[in-house]
């Protein structure tokens, strides 16, 4: 008797709750705007192939048709935009292939590592490929020559990045503000290392 009463209040709380707790008032006004992008499905689409694209605004979708579920082509934006349309028309723009490991990296002839940031990671597999586990390697423009501890294999960070900003200067927010530890290559006479 007891567990009939509750089940019974309860389900009168879940139909008083079951009513919108918001009008959708303010769907139906957005809905009526006509200003703005044009709306999924129209003629006049944002669809821009990837050799006109000029900026930020050329890489906006234009949506799904109504009804239909969206492709990834049809809702991703930004970086992840150009990269499909460049895939779309055979060209890898952020440079995806492995690196060099048909040779040793040595100093007088390190594997080059391209980056478009100030420190890149880089993960070596000896040599022949594959000899030994995966060992990463963190290079940057301060340190642009790593070697790897397992197999001796050098590698050298070449930055391909945006050229320096003649009015950034070091920001002390404490992002990557650290001093490096130190290291058994820090106590090596410098007539040794590498420059």
């Amino acid at each position: 008797m007891l567990l009939r009463r509750s089940a019974i209040s309860l389900s009168r709380r879940a139909a008083a709750h079951s009513v919108a707790s918001r009008t959708f008032a303010t769907s139906v006004i957005r809905r009526d705007q006509k200003s703005g992008d044009p709306a999924p499905g129209q003629a006049e689409s944002k669809m821009v192939p990837f050799e006109e694209v000029k900026g930020e605004e050329d890489l906006l979708p234009p949506g799904a048709q109504p009804g239909t579920v969206p492709t990834d082509l049809d809702q991703s934006t930004g970086l992840e935009r150009l990269e499909i349309l460049g895939k779309m028309q055979g060209i890898d723009i952020f440079d995806m292939k492995p690196l060099d490991a048909s040779r040793l990296g040595t100093l007088a002839d390190p594997i080059m590592v391209k980056s478009f940031g100030d420190e890149q990671y880089c993960g070596c597999t000896g040599f022949p490929a594959d000899s030994h586990v995966t060992k990463w390697l963190t290079i940057s423009r301060g340190r642009p020559i790593e070697r790897c501890p397992e197999c001796g294999s050098v590698y050298k960070m070449e930055y391909v990045g945006p050229p320096d900003d003649p009015h950034a200067h070091e920001h002390h927010d404490g992002h990557h503000n650290y001093e490096e530890p130190k290291t058994f290559a820090d106590y090596v006479k410098e007539d040794y290392r590498w420059t």
